[in-house]
């Protein structure tokens, strides 16, 4: 099975810059990917109560040939190996790899949920997707992903810091 796949990609602790561009070195690293386009890279506010610093966010386009499973367990092989802890829920992280789309696929198991069940509801995901990909549809709702930003409020900031060529 080959999928087209887009991975967000965040970090708010230690060098959060260099901590995205080396997932996407080890993503792209791997013989069963092959990137298709990234995007910028964006300072964005967290969209949790806990207080914590700003994150750095991106997204990568890339042609998976393995399961939506195998992706999971791979994007969290790299989190773990970078220091990714899983103690607070929502809180600061060194990595953090979400399936946000596998083609149009709906999955909803107990250990994957493809699409993101918050996609849609997060700017610092939708505005580096439709980045790469400005007329990408939203499988669940059938709706363009860049029409859900006026859905959401002012209150989650997203300032692109280095643009991608």
């Amino acid at each position: 099975m080959e999928g087209n796949v887009f991975i967000s990609i965040g970090s708010n602790l230690s060098n959060s810059l260099n901590n995205c561009i080396t997932a996407i070195e080890r993503i792209k690293a791997d013989m069963r990917a092959r990137l298709i386009k990234q995007s910028s890279f964006y300072k964005t506010s967290p969209i949790s109560d806990i207080t914590q610093d700003d994150f750095i966010n991106c997204a990568i386009n890339i042609l998976w040939s393995s399961s939506p499973l195998e992706l999971l367990s791979f994007l969290s092989k790299i989190e773990t190996e970078m220091g990714r802890k899983r103690t607070i829920p929502k809180g600061p992280r060194e990595i953090d790899l979400d399936i946000i789309f596998f083609d149009n696929l709906l999955i909803n198991t107990p250990k994957l949920i493809i699409p993101h069940p918050e996609a849609h509801r997060r700017k610092f995901v939708i505005i580096p997707c439709i980045e790469i990909e400005p007329h990408i549809i939203h499988p669940s709702f059938n709706r363009k992903l860049k029409d859900f930003l006026d859905d959401i409020g002012d209150e989650q900031r997203v300032e692109l810091i280095e643009k991608h060529a």
